[in-house]
């Protein structure tokens, strides 16, 4: 008896060893296999929900062009004696900024006076021939020379004409003066040469002020309520060197070439991307100020809060099809093998986005809920995904 209770234990004993080896060996290999089961699952990488506004910049910068300008050159083609003026130069209205060498025209002067005097000598000798005609009593006679008094008179006045003309010629085209006060932006005209096939001085007219011109985002533009007439703070020079600040003026918002740029699809990584074309506008603004010479880097930036808030979210992460826009939210499950994450489609309403990121209102999320950014496969609701 004793020895049939021993091996009844020993019979007991190990089916309790054995039953607790397939006990074990089910959860090891239901544990394996949830294991490699979720590396199997598509990888998302998430961010948490915010609540808030956003926060619009508009950035742009160029290089300040004159609203007017002036091409200067000699009409008469006379070469260069001296250059009076140099690039980022100021000048008055009036001012000299070239002289010519004249000589060709001084001589040309000198022989037309000559030739002034002749005609007045011969205008003599017909005055005496009319005299003697008149004494002679030669009616004919007296009225030949008669007329040939009234042609050299008329020949004097031509030529006073004549003389009087190449004067103001000269007192004009001796000298290039500034038609209005501005800055001299471009000097190719050298002492004892010609300038040919492009302008002697080029000079800005500072009144008419100066143009900065950038392309901005138009829904950006928007959204900061930018338009013509628009008052904004324009820096000389670039940000990191402490610029002087003046005020601008804009004075029109015109269409631009729209920008395409790639984005990926709502199904993740996987699948192909898409072009995105974001609609632009030139913004010219216009500046005035006395220093100003043309040519000057020139900058805009303005940070405006937007007054609509919502959930944050990056602009990577909304995605949209015809029955509207939407997001991918996770959903965590708790379970006895460990948690399980799971995706859910929530539709959004659009309000405004910046350049990174989008306002969106929706019933069916919370902050620090996790929105699904990228996706290593393609999604669908209510699909069992991993986080990165």
């Amino acid at each position: 008896m004793e020895q049939e209770a021993i091996k009844d234990l020993k019979r007991k004993r190990n089916i309790r060893i054995i039953a607790g080896l397939f006990i074990g060996g089910l959860i090891l290999f239901t544990l394996f296999g949830n294991t490699l089961q979720a590396l199997t699952l598509p990888k998302v990488r998430t961010e948490s929900a915010t609540y808030g506004s956003l926060v619009h910049t508009l950035e742009g910068a160029g290089v300040l062009r004159p609203l007017a300008e002036e091409k200067l050159s000699s009409p008469a083609g006379w070469k260069v004696k001296a250059v009076l003026v140099k690039e980022g130069d100021r000048v008055k209205k009036g001012q000299k900024l070239v002289t010519y060498d004249s000589k060709s025209a001084e001589r040309e002067l000198l022989d037309e006076t000559t030739q002034l005097e002749k005609l007045k000598i011969e205008l003599q000798n017909a005055q005496d021939q009319f005299i003697a005609a008149s004494t002679e009593g030669d009616e004919m006679k007296v009225r030949s020379v008669s007329r040939e008094l009234e042609t050299r008179k008329l020949d004097i006045r031509i030529q006073e004409r004549k003389i009087q003309g190449l004067r103001e010629e000269l007192a004009d085209r001796k000298d290039l003066a500034a038609p209005f006060e501005g800055a001299i932006t471009k000097v190719n005209a050298s002492a004892g040469s010609k300038t040919a096939g492009e302008p002697e001085i080029v000079i800005t007219d500072s009144a008419k002020g100066y143009r900065l011109e950038f392309a901005a985002d138009a829904a950006l533009l928007t959204s900061l309520g930018i338009t013509a007439g628009t008052k904004l703070e324009v820096g000389l020079g670039t940000p990191d060197q402490q610029p002087r600040l003046i005020e601008g003026t804009v004075e029109e918002a015109g269409d631009a070439e729209p920008l395409t740029t790639a984005a990926g699809s709502p199904g993740g990584e996987a699948e192909e991307s898409r072009v995105l074309t974001v609609t632009r506008k030139t913004l010219r603004v216009k500046v005035e100020d006395p220093e100003l010479k043309g040519g000057e880097r020139a900058f805009v930036k303005l940070t405006k809060r937007s007054v609509q808030q919502g959930f944050k979210v990056s602009s990577d992460a909304v995605h949209q099809e015809r029955d509207g826009r939407f997001i991918y939210k996770i959903e965590e499950q708790k379970g006895a093998l460990g948690n399980i994450f799971v995706v859910r489609r929530v539709p959004v309403r659009f309000s405004e986005a910046n350049d990174s990121e989008t306002v969106i209102q929706t019933d069916s999320l919370n902050e620090k809920d996790l929105i699904i950014l990228k996706s290593s496969e393609p999604l669908q609701d209510n699909n069992r995904v991993r986080l990165q």
